[in-house]
């Protein structure tokens, strides 16, 4: 069985020098709690979390320990993320080395221990804007129906025929004052009256 690192382009690889005794592999679903008031906590189901696969070994003194410290940590403070391959145990997953530690021990001088943690790599999904097919949030705010005056139309007659009382004829001359002008008697044809 062998361990291997290969950065994003794929074109360098570094294997492990000696095997872990043990790998773990960590998975989790991830779950959300919500307070219901009649039933209390609830758990609602999410997403897997990401998976996680860790373990522990050294790199011995005579292979340039320090060199594969430094190689670690350039791979880990990447942006990019690196292909663990744990050969005969069928794991190839593209991840982020989420961390490493470094321990040296007394009794065995130039040798350095780790452990390391490399959670899985996930595509992240973005969601589209309205610019790109999403649907287009509607408008709520009233639109206000208008009018177009006709050669012979009068306030009154027009608040007779689209409002049903010439009354209301001085409801549609303050809505468009600005438009009209100080008399109201003269409209003309063309003009879009805003409707109360």
């Amino acid at each position: 069985m062998e361990f291997y690192l290969k950065d994003a382009s794929g074109k360098n690889s570094f294997l492990f020098p000696v095997n872990p005794e043990e790998v773990s592999i960590r998975r989790e679903k991830q779950l959300e709690t919500v307070n219901i008031l009649s039933l209390g906590e609830v758990d609602m189901a999410q997403e897997e979390k990401l998976k996680e696969i860790s373990f522990s070994s050294f790199f011995p003194a005579d292979q340039d320990p320090i060199g594969s410290m430094n190689l670690l940590t350039s791979y880990m403070v990447s942006k990019q993320p690196v292909r663990l391959l744990i050969t005969e145990a069928g794991i190839n997953i593209l991840g982020y080395i989420s961390s490493h530690s470094t321990s040296l021990r007394g009794g065995e001088p130039g040798d350095i221990y780790f452990d390391i943690a490399i959670r899985t790599w996930r595509e992240p999904k973005v969601r589209t804007t309205a610019a790109s097919g999403a649907t287009v949030r509607t408008d709520l705010k009233p639109v206000p129906k208008t009018y177009t005056v006709r050669q012979g139309d009068t306030l009154y007659a027009i608040a007779k025929r689209e409002l049903g009382s010439s009354a209301r004829w001085g409801e549609i001359y303050a809505k468009n004052k600005a438009l009209i002008g100080s008399d109201p008697g003269l409209i003309h044809p063309g003009q879009k009256l805003v409707m109360p």
